[in-house]
């Protein structure tokens, strides 16, 4: 991997690179409380990559695998709006280059429908604040899909698979980085209504039926909207309206609401 030239301002000013990480999370929960904001881990591969509710991120050479550590002054309520300032960054990043990239609420990146990339958020809360919050990426570039297992390689993509090329690794890197600080600079300008407008132009889940499934519940719905916390409103079958600030969403054919 060539050094990476950062367009960025601070994000990225501390960086940790290692050519293979059992996880940049695991990484970045080791350093978090006690480096700067901005601070970013980059692993060329990761042995045991996980993405939501534990499930494995397949993570060979040739794709993006990032962790942010970011401390921003929202509550925990808001820890949604973290995810999908990423979300929107990484699918502009990959609209940029000529794909038809949306997102799957609440942390996922499509192409034609299939899963390109994985954001995994996690914080830690003191005195009710969220004192810093690690955004996990990895996103396929470089990637050869037939060698992951059977049951994934269906729903998932690359984009070299994509685009029929191969790209510089770095340079995507370079670009999701800059686009998440972009995107980061707005959030704390306050102007939510932006990137709320700009995610929902770019969402593969409203105006979708919907299955989301919680900790201690399942519910079906119409996906009809974000609100400015982040969270997902579902119109219920029954008519009425929730806010979900997280949950498995899967998106229904017609007729199986």
């Amino acid at each position: 991997m060539r050094d990476i030239k950062l367009k960025t301002k601070h994000l990225g000013e501390r960086l940790y690179y290692f050519n293979d990480v059992n996880s940049t999370n695991e990484k970045a929960d080791i350093l978090a409380a006690n480096v700067a904001e901005g601070t970013v881990i980059i692993a060329k591969k990761q042995r045991n990559g996980i993405g939501r509710f534990g499930r494995a991120w397949i993570s060979p050479v040739g794709g993006v695998y990032i962790s942010v550590i970011l401390k921003p002054k929202i509550t925990p309520r808001e820890a949604s709006k973290i995810s999908l300032i990423t979300g929107i960054a990484i699918a502009t990043v990959i609209r940029n280059l000529g794909l038809e990239a949306k997102i799957k609420w609440p942390n996922d990146v499509l192409i034609h429908g299939k899963k390109v990339c994985g954001i995994l958020t996690r914080i830690s809360t003191k005195d009710s604040k969220i004192d810093y919050a690690i955004v996990g990426i990895g996103l396929n570039v470089n990637v050869d899909i037939s060698t992951f297992p059977k049951e994934l390689q269906k729903s998932a993509t690359s984009l070299n698979v994509e685009l029929k090329k191969n790209l510089s690794v770095e340079k995507v890197i370079e670009d999701i980085l800059y686009a998440i600080e972009a995107n980061y600079e707005i959030l704390k300008e306050e102007n939510f209504t932006y990137l709320l407008n700009e995610w929902t132009r770019l969402s593969d889940t409203l105006g979708k039926k919907v299955m989301i499934k919680m900790k201690t519940e399942t519910i079906k719905g119409a996906a009809v909207g974000i609100n400015r916390e982040g969270a997902l409103i579902l119109m219920c079958e029954s008519g009425s309206l929730r806010n979900i600030i997280a949950g498995e969403c899967i998106h229904l054919r017609t007729g199986d609401l």
